[in-house]
């Protein structure tokens, strides 16, 4: 049986959290038989509550953000699909609108350096090679936190060092990359693998590919999309075992029609068809993204995959918040951090949301 504690928040900020009977206090909340963990930290989410993040409306972005931040998610980035360079300078330009207002951590960009090969629900139409002055251009167009890059591209791996040398994350992803080219692309500063074995070159005995030559990398933080549909929960627990909670970071790849019936979507300029909650390109049939929401990732992962709760809070929170810089703020239970926490039930089901301090109210 878990122990009972207690958390201590004044205004926007956890002043002590300590085990055993709670402290005197103006203000009392039990969730006596609940779990409470860290405000879920999730880098890479393209949009939901029938909203995306790939708009020039702030308002739009908006609603995206609020649908996730009632299953916990109390910090994101924004992520964009591939797009004209142009387009995607219009969409960062818009969004740095939230991020001023405290409703986005940045914007991670997609794409458009991309391999073809590999460009799953990306328009191959709009891929480009990079070079510095479409990076440039990018990363002055607002808060880019990440780049996804495939460093087989002509200037690829300049591209990742060029990133990695402005402050911002270089990821690697979308790639039929080989093992050279991809340490290669490590070593010239990228960190993250941008959802592990979904669009890349996957593990073979006599070529490790993208899948095995990111795994092993201790420099490498790998993404994993815990829908239990994009990655077997065999293969997450596989994965997790090896990076350990030093380098996992659950994410929910997200789109629009994330917590709105099924139906008919778009992801850029794609048509996407969501049928029992799977989103899928027509045609091709290639997975477009989630419907999944934090909590839910959180949940698979204790209850399908069996991490401990220990480590589904560092693979939901305290991992990706250290990655992202913001781990003086939020990602754990500790004083002098925002109040941001999610309260569970005994099913891992959330019950309540705290951000900044303040209940989010189901709207």
């Amino acid at each position: 049986m878990a122990e009972a504690g207690w958390v201590a928040i004044t205004g926007e900020r956890i002043t002590a959290t300590g085990t055993g009977p709670a402290p005197a206090a103006r203000e009392h909340v039990d969730v006596g038989g609940c779990l409470v963990v860290p405000g879920f930290v999730d880098m890479h989410c393209h949009g939901g509550g029938g909203a995306s993040f790939s708009t020039t409306d702030p308002a739009e972005a908006a609603r995206a953000v609020a649908a996730h931040r009632r299953h916990g998610t109390t910090t994101m980035l924004a992520s964009l699909v591939s797009e004209p360079v142009p387009t995607l300078t219009n969409q960062v330009a818009a969004l740095a609108e939230l991020v001023d207002g405290d409703l986005l951590a940045g914007v991670h960009l997609e794409g458009p350096f991309l391999a073809e090969a590999r460009c799953g629900a990306h328009d191959p139409a709009v891929l480009s090679e990079p070079d510095d002055h479409a990076v440039s251009a990018l990363l002055a167009a607002g808060p880019v936190r990440m780049v996804t890059i495939a460093p087989e591209l002509t200037g690829g791996v300049e591209a990742v060092r060029q990133v990695a040398e402005q402050g911002v994350i270089a990821a690697i992803g979308h790639t039929d990359a080989r093992s050279p080219q991809l340490r290669a692309a490590v070593d010239a500063g990228a960190t993250v693998a941008t959802h592990l074995f979904n669009a890349m070159r996957p593990l073979h005995h006599r070529e490790p590919g993208a899948v095995g030559t990111l795994l092993d990398d201790d420099r490498v933080t790998v993404e994993l999309i815990c829908d239990l549909i994009h990655v077997h929960p065999d293969v997450v627990r596989l994965a997790t075992r090896h990076a350990g909670p030093a380098r996992t970071a659950l994410i929910t790849d997200a789109m629009s029609a994330t917590g709105a019936p099924d139906g008919d979507y778009t992801l850029g300029a794609l048509d996407v068809e969501v049928r029992d909650g799977i989103a899928r390109v027509p045609g091709s049939g290639a997975l477009a993204g989630s419907t999944l929401t934090m909590d839910a990732a959180f949940r698979n992962a204790v209850t399908a995959v069996g991490m401990s709760v220990t480590d589904a809070v560092h693979a939901t929170a305290t991992r990706p918040a250290r990655l992202l810089g913001l781990d003086h703020e939020v990602g754990s239970l500790t004083a002098g951090l925002r109040a941001d926490l999610v309260v569970l039930d005994k099913d891992l089901r959330t019950q309540h949301v705290m951000h900044s301090g303040q209940w989010v109210t189901a709207e």
